[in-house]
């Protein structure tokens, strides 16, 4: 990913996607299709948003909102289904801010987004202090559950930004709230957050 801004394709989901988190496509719409062919040729990849009113599936006449923090993704699996459609799996590399949305011709979503260094794969990593402990913990449970353990994870317990994906990932809250999880740009902030809504959870 590139410090400036930069002008990618969208995929609106139902679904809140956090760095190094990966999701699973079946891809059926023409647009779509066109759209990760040409990942595939140039090697690049398309963001993940999540929707705010509207639908996966385009609709004549349907509005589209968008909100305007996404995650950007890169496709690192792709297979023909049995069905004949085309499936990939896609993982996050860092999030970004939307400037600016349109739609091509062929309705498929277009921004100008600006990447936010600070919450990529790529970034410095945050050593995890003492007082962070509790969160790794909650984690390693978690991993353990043979739904989870499924996943296969690669998760660094000693890097507190993986920490706070993960947990977000996994926590059993609703996308709105997820959404606000992907929103905050510190890891700090996205665990102290991510307190609050366990604590809700335990009243």
């Amino acid at each position: 990913m590139q410090t400036q801004m930069e002008t990618i394709a969208l995929f609106p989901l139902n679904s809140v996607m956090f760095p190094k988190g990966r999701v699973s496509l079946q891809i059926f719409e023409s647009r779509y299709v066109d759209m990760i062919r040409q990942c595939l040729r140039e090697t690049s990849g398309f963001g993940v948003v999540l929707i705010a009113t509207g639908s996966e599936v385009a609709r004549s006449g349907e509005k589209l909102d968008v909100h305007r923090v996404g995650t950007y993704c890169e496709i690192v699996d792709w297979n023909q289904l049995p069905n004949g459609l085309l499936g990939i799996t896609a993982e996050g590399r860092g999030t970004f801010q939307l400037v600016e949305t349109w739609r091509e011709s062929n309705q498929l979503c277009r921004a100008v987004v600006r990447f936010r260094q600070q919450d990529a794969v790529s970034a410095v990593p945050v050593e995890v202090a003492e007082e962070f402990a509790e969160y790794v913990d909650l984690l390693k449970g978690l991993s353990r559950h043979p739904a989870i353990a499924d996943l296969k994870m690669d998760v660094s317990f000693d890097n507190l930004r993986e920490v706070a994906w993960r947990l977000s990932d996994l926590l059993p809250i609703a996308n709105k709230e997820k959404q606000t999880l992907l929103e905050l740009e510190d890891p700090i902030a996205r665990l102290q957050q991510i307190e609050l809504y366990i604590s809700a959870m335990n009243q």
